[in-house]
């Protein structure tokens, strides 16, 4: 009996070291949650997805001749050998799109095609960061990228630069509108900020392919529209809507002094208010001359604001210098 007892503490012993090793091996081999995962993040999204004038390499295993170096088009799609017809690689992932060849040529070529992709020179995405920064540029992007990183790879802010900025969010040839990833809007915004509340978290802003971010000089206000001179102007001081109008060389002939617009960004919101002012009333005295807030957009014109943001974003981007600058992976 004796024997019977020590031979079964033995075995429970032997079971119990058995579970606690595995145990061990899985707490080891189970991965740590990525800060992706614990942000909430979908890494489905967070891969590199292919734009207009991207240059893939595409390899066909065992089929050396299938090999190429290919641009992507203009129309979004790539022509390889022996294929009829072109692929859709515009919004594909490197993944996705091997999947869609490897696919095409098992329709009539290949039985068991083995393919890699991999895009070698990335230059559809790329976000511009211009004014008061040290290293302003086009910096090509791979992967989700803060605000906050943007400035830290332009230099940072210079040492006069002023307390706001702005990102023009105006698109870019990369949008993947259509081409059902999910990216399906085409808004345009000027989306302003307090420089140190970015620089201190409190403001958290995700770039997209085509946003430009200017650190301005001075705060900024734009008039646009039947105006003599539209543009950004540099604001040092308190200034009136009257005074941005003169500051913008006055109004043209065909311009309506009755329904001057300032669309003024909600504070802690994307989008903007309408308000509209009568300048002859405002000449006799009747009503108040308003004071403008910092990238105000005074809007001497009947353009829906949509237009208007689009002017503007495109005058912002057109400013942003040539010099460009590969994203570190």
């Amino acid at each position: 009996m004796k024997n019977l007892n020590t031979f079964l503490l033995s075995v429970c012993f032997l079971a119990v070291s058995c579970i606690f090793a595995a145990a061990q091996d899985a707490g080891k081999s189970a991965p740590l949650p990525s800060e992706k995962t614990i942000a909430g993040l979908d890494p489905q999204n967070e891969r590199y997805r292919i734009g207009f004038q991207d240059v893939l390499e595409v390899q066909v295993f065992r089929h050396p001749e299938l090999t190429q170096r290919v641009l992507v088009s203009p129309g979004g799609t790539i022509t390889l050998f022996r294929l009829e017809k072109p692929v859709t690689a515009v919004c594909r992932t490197e993944s996705e799109l091997k999947t869609d060849i490897e696919t095409a040529y098992k329709e009539k070529y290949l039985r068991d095609p083995q393919v890699s992709v991999v895009v070698a020179e990335q230059k559809s995405q790329s976000i511009g960061v211009m004014g008061a920064v040290e290293k302003a540029g086009n910096f090509f992007v791979n992967r989700r990228t803060h605000l906050l990183e943007m400035l830290a790879l332009a230099g940072g802010p210079k040492e006069e630069a002023g307390t706001r900025l702005i990102v023009a969010r105006t698109g870019s040839t990369s949008s993947c509108k259509g081409f059902g990833t999910g990216d399906e809007t085409d808004d345009i915004a000027i989306l302003g900020f307090k420089l140190r509340d970015v620089q201190e978290g409190k403001h958290t802003l995700w770039m997209k392919p085509g946003d430009v971010v200017s650190v301005l000089p001075a705060d900024i206000v734009y008039v646009y529209g039947n105006v003599n001179k539209q543009g950004a102007y540099k604001v040092q001081e308190a200034i009136t809507l009257t005074q941005a109008i003169v500051t913008a060389e006055g109004l043209k002939g065909a311009a309506k002094k009755d329904k001057v617009r300032v669309l003024r960004q909600r504070q802690g919101s994307l989008e903007r208010e309408e308000l509209t002012f009568d300048l002859n009333q405002i000449d006799k005295g009747k009503v108040k001359d308003p004071f403008l807030e910092p990238n105000d957009i005074v809007a001497v014109s009947e353009d829906k604001v949509k237009s208007i943001l689009s002017g503007i974003g495109n005058m912002i981007k057109g400013a942003v210098p040539n010099a460009a600058y590969r994203f570190p992976k």
